[in-house]
């Protein structure tokens, strides 16, 4: 559930423009000076009414010098609101623009800082929406604010003012009219129209979430024919967003028939109120014309109210979502203290460290102290779910310890920036993604100012240069969604070029060859011997094979590091869980050959 949904209604509202005036606090000076063009031009519209009473007075008596005077006068405040409006709408463009981008560029920086754990539980198709749509619902809100609510105001409080110095009575029908309106409209869309809508929109992001996860995922679709299983599944959301849609609409309906019954109410009793001090000689023709043209005028801001009232309570509902995502807390932050980390030897020291992940009671370390010296080559070997992967996270900061410190160069790793944390260690994982850009600026998303040649450098190191070389478009090649025109081998040499552009000096290799054929597994593993020399390397091992070399291995079971040897000291032990895992590999036990997961 929304966190905002716990709050109240009363509490999102606030704190959506809570949210929207923070953001206009950025351009203080042009919102007052929209907020006063359009005043201006609603306060002509006040005294419009006033001098077209007059107008009808003059007509009536024959009083012709003071017909044309008074024409132009009206002239003159229906030009003045003209230009005023076009005014407030010049402002308005390039304040909303403004606006929509920072908020679009914020939302985006905040979700990009999230950590690994909250990535993991979003649709990323579901962000998306939640984030565009909530940018798209702050031009409805600011046009409703600047452009329809403040006119509004403007217009009954001065038209309320000047009946009221004529006639008290008139100024008090309309008076208490146009608040039981104003009250009755806000009432209907805060409490009865609002949460429904919030409901149907909670199912609009979801189908915005099972579309992107079919979409995204059309190649395991296509390989099981599930094409209409994936669309009955659509219908399905479809149904359940239609039901709740359909009770949103009914409920605008069935308000906005409740606002034009107590509009009707409110004409009738200001037009019938001015006919009886007509025939009670208090006010002349001209003066009964001044109160239906005000009302006339009124009458139209008053069922605007209702709309735009409606208009602020959904792009609030729409903008719900996006407040929360700016309230949700990042999870992982740097600290005020945090400074960026100098690594040079890229020791890495575990010092009594102790981790469990949120919501689990058992933690998965504790008191885990082991050191690789600077420069060592480390194999993490182990079962499913004992600790491998969690190891070189804690080593990243995408998760913090709960208790002991990680140290890379006697530096905590939660005092570094993680910026400059995460640029100093180079990682390929198991199943490397790529952008839907140019091979060129994949390679060179290790370090965006490389030079062509240094990008190519890194290719050949990487056994990738061949067979981009043989592309039509060469490093131009776009490489399409997370990589998908490229075969396994090609894109994990396209993430080792990247590994040996960044020459990082501590390098994480989520084996990459488990799952490749024999040509592409040699050439990858000629580039990660390669991208291994002089520096800090740890290997997620799913292949015992691929850890035969390295200086030492490390076994892990249980969170808990059991083992700890070159590969020739842990094979001499008969009961050891490495010579176990390794003969089960290698067929010589009574088991089946497994793979290891990581």
């Amino acid at each position: 559930m929304s966190k905002s949904k716990t709050k109240g209604r009363a509490g999102v509202m606030r704190a959506v423009l809570g949210f929207v005036f923070r953001h206009w606090g950025r351009q203080r000076g042009r919102a007052v000076f929209i907020g006063a063009a359009i005043s201006l031009a609603t306060a002509t519209e006040v005294f419009v009414p006033v001098f077209a009473g007059q107008l009808i007075d003059a007509l009536a008596t024959g009083a012709r010098d003071a017909v044309l005077p008074t024409f132009a006068i009206m002239a003159g405040l229906g030009l003045a609101m003209v230009a005023l409006r076009h005014v407030a709408w010049m402002g308005v463009v390039p304040f909303t623009l403004r606006l929509m981008g920072e908020v679009l560029d914020d939302a985006f920086r905040h979700v990009q800082r999230f950590s690994t754990d909250w990535h993991a539980n979003a649709f990323a198709g579901s962000t998306v929406r939640k984030i565009t749509r909530g940018m798209w619902a702050l031009d409805i809100l600011n046009d409703t604010l600047l452009l329809a609510l403040l006119p509004s105001l403007v217009l009954l409080t001065g038209t309320v003012l000047v009946l009221a110095w004529h006639w008290p009575v008139l100024g008090l029908v309309m008076a208490v009219g146009a608040v039981a309106y104003v009250t009755l409209t806000v009432l209907l869309a805060t409490r009865w129209v609002a949460p429904s809508a919030t409901v149907s929109n909670a199912w609009d992001t979801r189908i915005g979430g099972v579309l992107a996860d079919a979409v995204g995922a059309n190649a395991v679709v296509k390989a099981f024919g599930a094409e209409e299983r994936e669309e009955a599944r659509l219908t399905w959301h479809i149904a359940k967003w239609q039901r709740r849609t359909l009770r949103t609409w009914w409920r605008g309906t069935w308000s906005g028939t409740l606002q034009s019954t107590l509009l009707w109410a409110v004409r009738t009793g200001l037009v019938g109120s001015a006919l009886w001090l007509w025939f009670a000689g208090h006010a002349t023709p001209g003066e009964v014309t001044y109160v239906l043209t005000s009302y006339f005028i009124l009458h139209t801001y008053l069922i605007n109210i209702g709309q735009h009232v409606s208009h602020l309570q959904r792009s609030v509902n729409e903008l719900e979502e996006l407040v929360d995502i700016h309230a949700e807390p990042l999870g992982i932050d740097d600290l005020p203290d945090a400074r960026p980390i100098a690594i040079a030897a890229g020791e890495i020291r575990f010092s009594q460290v102790t981790f469990h992940y949120g919501g689990h009671q058992t933690p998965l370390y504790r008191d885990l102290s082991v050191t690789i010296a600077g420069g060592e080559r480390i194999g993490l070997v182990g079962h499913s779910g004992s600790g491998k992967t969690t190891f070189v996270k804690l080593i990243q900061r995408l998760y913090d310890v709960t208790g002991g410190k990680v140290l890379i160069d006697g530096q905590d790793v939660r005092h570094a920036t993680q910026r400059s944390l995460r640029a100093r260690i180079a990682i390929v994982q198991q199943e490397p993604v790529l952008f839907h850009r140019s091979l060129r600026d994949n390679i060179a998303y290790a370090r965006p100012g490389a030079s062509a040649a240094e990008v190519e450098r890194a290719a050949r190191l990487a056994n990738a240069h061949d067979f981009i070389a043989s592309l039509p478009r060469g490093y131009g090649t776009l490489v399409g969604e997370r990589g998908v025109k490229l075969s396994g081998g090609e894109r994990q040499r396209v993430a080792l070029a990247r590994a040996f552009l960044a020459d990082a000096p501590i390098l994480i290799l989520d084996e990459a060859t488990s799952s490749l054929d024999s040509e592409s597994e040699h050439l990858i593993q000629q580039a990660m011997d390669r991208l291994m020399k002089g520096r800090t390397s740890i290997i997620i091992a799913h292949r015992l094979s691929t850890v035969r070399t390295l200086d030492r291995i490390l076994v892990f079971d249980g969170g808990r590091i059991v083992e700890d040897g070159d590969h020739t000291a842990l094979l001499a032990d008969r009961n050891g869980i490495y010579r176990r895992l390794f003969e089960r590999q290698s067929g010589s036990g009574a088991e089946p050959a497994i793979l290891l997961d990581a």
